[in-house]
């Protein structure tokens, strides 16, 4: 499977750079694709973003940035000045997503709104105070990122079938929670298999300890890779 045609995004959860570097080492070219989180954002900061880049790699700077609009607006156009990340995420309200979209510019970096974190549950919407199923929710933060224009959606591979068919063909669809079947959901509560969510729209599959507390993560990528390819292969 070629870089162009690869649809993982490895979670670089990890606590450094240091570590960061040697495992996209191990990965090897099983991927060329990397999420950066506010974990280790917070370590190693848009330096890292920059080191990736620099290796022909591709990076998701996944900071879900939510404040009041001048300031998601201010934050996004340094972001995309300093690095330019394929893929940036921003909080899907209204106000937040028209912000960053002014704020990029045009910088190439896509603008990703995350609906609802894939950690959730009905129950966990119920203690924010939202009454509306989950589904609810997602289809208004969708029909929302549409309206102001973002280039992507992050959402549930539960929700993604429904998603493709709000969002349209040309919006980038990312989903976490994906699992291989008998792999460890960790603190993942809507998930689904790779083949699952490709099946179902998703163009991109976020995936974490199943590679990265793998003993060889760059064979726990081509297993993964294989997975996807017999369902295309048999049709």
């Amino acid at each position: 499977m070629s870089n162009a045609d690869n649809p993982l995004i490895i979670a670089l959860d990890v606590d450094s750079a240091d570590e960061a570097l040697r495992l996209i080492d191990k990965i090897g070219p099983a991927a060329n694709f990397y999420k950066v989180g506010m974990e280790l954002y917070a370590a190693a900061g848009m330096s890292l973003v920059k080191q990736i880049a620099a290796t022909g790699r591709k990076v998701f700077l996944d900071l879900k940035l939510y404040d009041i609009g001048e300031t998601v607006k201010r934050a996004t156009r340094q972001i995309c000045a300093s690095a330019s990340p394929a893929f940036l995420t921003v909080h899907g309200s209204r106000s937040v997503m028209q912000a960053a979209v002014e704020g990029r510019g045009d910088s190439p970096t896509k603008l990703l709104a995350v609906t609802v974190l894939t950690s959730f549950d009905q129950d966990d919407l119920a203690d924010l105070g939202y009454a509306t199923p989950v589904a609810d929710l997602v289809d208004l933060r969708v029909k929302k990122a549409r309206a102001s224009n973002i280039d992507g959606i992050v959402c549930s591979p539960l929700e993604v079938a429904r998603v493709r068919t709000l969002a349209g063909a040309d919006m980038k669809l990312v989903t976490p929670g994906v699992r291989s079947a008998g792999a460890d959901k960790g603190d993942q509560k809507r998930v689904a298999t790779p083949a699952e969510a490709l099946r179902d729209g998703a163009d991109y599959l976020v995936i974490g300890r199943q590679v990265t507390r793998a003993a060889d993560p760059r064979r726990a990528c081509e297993e993964i890779l294989y997975e996807i390819a017999l369902p295309l292969s048999a049709n």
